[in-house]
């Protein structure tokens, strides 16, 4: 597959009047939005995939896209003579983002508000998980090993959430709902947090990392934030502490997280992304007793494509109607601010 129409445009002076050229970006084997007709009806709608896109940007207005981990419109963007208006599949814009896509007039949407819920519900099950010791028992089942131990309490312990975006407030809120302190770590410092309580700035997470039980990472990827917890983050957290990335892999500098783990300076890690994806069989985290790997799936719950096809059609609505855009990216931040 390159491309194919999905419908033909409008006769000119059709009374619908003009409708944008829609050019959604797909993989091979990925399952199609599920409500293609519907947004068919809005705009005449190019299925293609990253070999075809620099054939099919010429006189696109709108490109979506579906195949949320492609970085192939950079390569087609001198083709891009029409486009207005990009809406990414994902919450995280970084793999698709570039320079001239930034200084550029097109907007950028995002899938903002639908991962929110079900990752802050991961984070909590990797938190409890850790604390009553469930990836032990499995492994003791599997060897017909009956073995008594203490568990930890999980009310009352530490959780530091690095990240106050919407999926950063979500599982501050549920964290606290079952009895976790919890504090922020975001660009910005303020108290009185209603979520988190006080947020301390990114610049003094070697300050705060001490106080942490469990480290939950769920910030953006930008180049401020590119290996943010390294070498001297994690010298500086607990013996006893658990680091859980829900956000981007790149976030953690992996092989200084290798070497804390194998020297016991952390306890243990729960990580849902990871630099390469899938990470190499030969990979260190494969065979770790103290890493718990999950394959970039803690916030796709049943029903997730249906609700991402439903976002970008209600943008689209938005769209042919004047109105503005919701999910609006702030292209030098790299995601939605001011919510």
């Amino acid at each position: 597959m390159s491309n194919t129409r999905i419908n033909p445009p409008l006769p000119s002076g059709s009374p619908q009047g003009p409708r944008p050229r829609v050019v959604v970006l797909v993989a091979e084997g990925q399952p199609r939005p599920y409500n293609l007709a519907a947004i068919e009806a809005h705009a005449d709608v190019v299925l293609t995939d990253a070999a075809g896109l620099p054939d099919t940007a010429r006189g696109a207005d709108v490109l979506f896209l579906w195949d949320f981990f492609s970085s192939a419109l950079k390569d087609a963007w001198p083709n891009a003579d029409s486009l207005q208006w990009v809406h990414v599949a994902a919450a995280g814009v970084d793999a698709m983002m570039f320079e001239e896509l930034r200084t550029s007039e097109v907007v950028v949407t995002n899938a903002h508000g639908t991962f929110d819920k079900p990752i802050a519900e991961f984070a909590l099950a990797s938190i409890l998980a850790h604390d009553k010791q469930l990836h032990r028992s499995k492994s003791l089942q599997q060897q017909s090993a009956w073995q008594h131990r203490e568990l930890t309490r999980t009310e009352g312990s530490r959780a530091l959430v690095v990240g106050t975006g919407g999926i950063g407030r979500a599982t501050a809120r549920l964290l606290r709902a079952v009895g976790l302190e919890v504090r922020g770590i975001g660009r910005t410092a303020r108290e009185d947090d209603p979520d988190f309580g006080t947020v301390y700035p990114s610049a003094d997470l070697a300050a705060h990392a001490p106080w942490a039980d469990h480290m939950v990472l769920i910030a953006p990827l930008t180049e401020q934030t590119r290996h943010m917890v390294d070498g001297s983050i994690l010298e500086a957290m607990k013996d006893s502490a658990h680091l859980i990335n829900v956000g981007r892999g790149a976030l953690v500098d992996e092989a200084a997280l290798v070497q804390a783990l194998r020297e016991g300076r952390i306890a243990a890690a729960s990580l849902d992304v990871f630099s390469e994806e899938p990470p190499p069989s030969t990979h260190p985290f494969w065979t770790m007793d103290n890493v718990h790997m999950s394959a970039h799936m803690c916030g796709d719950v049943i029903g997730w494509r249906d609700a991402l096809a439903d976002q970008f059609l209600d943008n689209l609505k938005r769209w042919s109607a004047g109105e503005k855009l919701a999910n609006l990216v702030d292209k030098e931040r790299g995601y939605v601010s001011g919510n």
